[in-house]
C-alpha cells in the first residue's frame, strides 16, 4: 500500500493534516455555534454554514489560477498565514452583538481566501509527483492515501472540539457560547505544525512546487502537447465530472448540518453496552491500529514483521473484547461528535478498498474512476435510504421540537441509525473523491492544471451552498421526505455519469 511512492507525498499529506485538523475542529460545531451564539434559526443558520462552505471550495479556482502563473509553492505559503488570520479572530470570544457577526464574517472570508490558496494547489503538487513515468501507474492509490491523511486530522477533530469546549465551561469558567472560540483556537495552533511541516520537508517536493524557480538535480518532465481539440475534449470531460459531484456534496455534507440537526434532535442522548465504544475516539484508533497491522501481516515478507503485526492484532482484539464485557454505565452523546465517524471509516477502510481495487487492477477489470464515480452516487443514495428508513414514524422537526418545549422528550432513536448512515456514505466517498481528484490530475491539459483542480473545487463549492437545501427543508416536512430529496438527486446523478460514460473514458485515453 505504502510502498513505491516519492517521500515528497507523504510530507505534503502530513500538512494537509494538520491544516484539515483544524477546519474540521472548527467546523464540527460551527452550526451549532451558529444558533446557540447568534439565536439564528435554522435555516439561517443553514444557508451562512453552507455559505461558508460554498466559500472554501469555490475561493481555489482563483487559487488555481494564480498558481498556474506564480507557482503553486508560493501561492501555499500566502494561504496558509491568510488562514491562521482568519481563525486567530473567529478565536475572539466577541459576544452577540452586530459587531462580533461582522468579525465573524470576516473571519470566515479570510479561511475561505486562504483555504482557496492552499487547498487546490497542493493537490494540484501531489498529482505532479505522479507525472513522473517512474510513479504514473500508482496515481490512483497515492491520492487514496493522500484522502486518508485528511480524514485522520478530521478523526480527532469532533473530539477536540467537544473536548475544548467543556474544558472551557468546566476548567475556566466560560459560558457556553464564549467556550466554542477556545475550539476555533485548535484551528491556529494546527495550522502553525502544518506550516512548520510543510517548510522541513519542503526539499522532497521543491521540484513540484511550480513557478520560475529551478531546482538542482530535480527530475524534469516533459508535458505533452495538447492539440486545441484534445484540450477541448478533456476540459469537458471534467464539466461533466463537475456537474455530477455537485449533488454529491450537496447531499454529502449535511453531516454539517442535517445529520447534525438529526443527532441533536431525534438522537438519544446517551449510549450504553459495546455501543458506548464507538464513542471513544481512542477506540476507534485501536481498531485501525488493527486493520494496518492485519495488512501488514499478510503483506510482509519477514517472519518477524508478520509476528509483530499479529501480536498488535490480537492485542487490540483482547483488548476491545475486555472493555466490551467490562462495560458499565453511559456515556453522554453530543452531537457533533458523530462527525468522528466518517473520518474513522475513512482511515480504517481505505486499506481495503486499496486492496480491492488492486486485485482488480491485476486481473485488468478495475473500474475507470468515471465509472467509480458513478458507483459512488448509487452508494451515497443508499446511505439516505438507510436515514429514511430509521425516520419512519418519527415527528416532524417543528412538532419535535413543540414536544420538548412542552416538557416531554419527543421521538428519539439509536445512534446505530447514524453511525450506519455514515459507513454507508463513507464507502460512497471512497469510490468518489480521492477517485475525482487523482481524474483531475491526470486528465487536467498541462497548462491549465490549477484552474481545473479548482474547477473541482468550484463544482464542490456549488454543492455546498446547496446544502442550505437541508437547511430549508428541516421544519414541517416529514424527515423521510427530506432524506429522499437527496436519495432522487443521487441517483439521477448516477444515471447521469452512466449516460455520459463513453465520453469520459475517451478522455483519460
Amino acid at each position: 500500500m505504502f510502498k513505491g511512492h516519492p517521500k515528497a507525498l507523504y510530507a505534503l499529506a502530513l500538512a494537509n493534516t494538520g491544516e484539515r485538523f483544524g477546519y474540521y475542529t472548527m467546523l464540527a460545531v460551527f452550526a451549532l455555534f451558529l444558533r446557540a451564539n447568534f439565536g439564528l434559526d435554522a435555516g439561517t443558520a443553514g444557508f451562512i454554514y453552507s455559505t461558508f462552505l460554498g466559500l472554501v471550495y469555490f475561493m481555489p479556482l482563483f487559487g488555481g489560477i494564480l498558481a498556474d502563473k506564480f507557482g503553486y509553492g508560493k501561492m501555499v505559503t500566502i494561504g496558509i498565514t491568510v488562514m491562521f488570520a482568519g481563525y486567530l479572530l473567529l478565536s475572539f470570544p466577541l459576544g452577540g452583538d452586530t459587531v462580533a457577526m461582522i468579525a465573524m464574517l470576516a473571519a470566515l472570508l479570510f479561511i475561505s481566501c486562504g483555504t482557496g490558496l492552499f487547498k487546490g494547489n497542493l493537490q494540484v503538487m501531489v498529482g505532479n509527483l505522479y507525472d513522473d513515468p517512474k510513479y504514473a501507474d500508482k496515481r490512483d492509490s497515492a491520492f487514496s492515501i493522500f484522502y486518508m491523511a485528511i480524514n485522520i486530522g478530521a478523526l480527532f477533530a469532533p473530539t477536540a472540539a467537544v473536548k475544548i469546549k467543556e474544558w472551557a465551561e468546566l476548567s475556566l469558567g466560560f459560558s457556553g457560547n464564549d467556550a466554542y472560540h477556545f475550539s476555533f483556537a485548535v484551528a491556529c495552533a494546527s495550522l502553525i505544525l502544518s506550516m512548520a511541516i510543510y517548510y522541513i520537508f519542503r526539499p522532497t517536493f521543491r521540484h513540484v512546487e511550480g513557478g520560475k524557480t529551478k531546482v538542482a538535480g530535480a527530475a524534469v518532465v516533459e508535458e505533452k502537447e495538447l492539440t486545441p481539440e484534445e484540450t477541448k475534449q478533456r476540459v469537458i470531460a471534467l464539466c461533466l465530472v463537475f456537474a455530477v459531484v455537485i449533488f454529491f456534496w450537496m447531499a454529502f455534507h449535511q453531516n454539517g448540518l442535517a445529520l447534525t440537526y438529526f443527532a441533536d434532535e431525534f438522537t438519544q442522548k446517551t449510549s450504553e453496552g459495546i455501543q458506548s465504544l464507538a464513542f471513544n475516539v481512542w477506540n476507534l484508533i485501536l481498531i485501525i491500529v488493527a486493520v494496518y497491522a492485519g495488512f501488514s501481516f499478510f503483506q510482509s515478507e519477514g517472519a518477524k514483521a508478520k509476528s509483530i503485526s499479529a501480536v498488535i492484532v490480537l492485542g487490540v482484539v483482547a483488548y476491545l473484547i475486555y472493555k466490551a464485557m467490562t462495560v458499565t454505565g453511559s456515556v453522554a452523546v453530543s452531537a457533533p461528535i458523530f462527525q468522528q465517524f466518517n473520518p474513522f471509516y475513512v482511515v480504517a477502510l481505505t486499506p481495503v478498498s486499496l486492496a480491492i481495487f488492486g486485485a482488480l487492477a491485476k486481473r485488468g477489470k478495475e473500474p475507470s474512476a468515471p465509472r467509480k464515480i458513478a458507483y459512488g452516487m448509487l452508494v451515497a443514495g443508499l446511505g439516505f435510504a438507510v436515514m429514511a428508513i430509521g425516520s419512519m414514524g418519527l415527528l416532524t422537526p417543528d412538532a419535535q421540537a413543540a414536544a420538548v418545549e412542552a416538557g416531554e422528550e419527543g421521538t428519539l432513536v439509536s445512534a446505530n441509525w447514524l453511525i450506519s448512515t455514515y459507513l454507508v456514505l463513507t464507502f460512497a466517498e471512497l469510490l468518489l473523491s480521492p477517485m475525482g481528484i487523482s481524474f483531475v490530475s491526470k486528465v487536467a491539459p498541462p497548462k491549465l492544471k490549477g484552474m481545473m483542480m479548482g474547477g473541482w473545487f468550484v463544482a464542490t463549492a456549488i454543492g455546498n451552498m446547496l446544502v442550505a437545501v437541508g437547511g430549508f427543508l428541516w421544519g414541517g416536512l416529514p424527515l423521510w421526505l427530506v432524506w429522499s430529496v437527496f436519495i432522487a438527486l443521487c441517483i439521477l446523478s448516477a444515471l447521469f455519469m452512466f449516460a455520459m460514460m463513453k465520453r469520459l473514458e475517451a478522455a483519460t485515453k
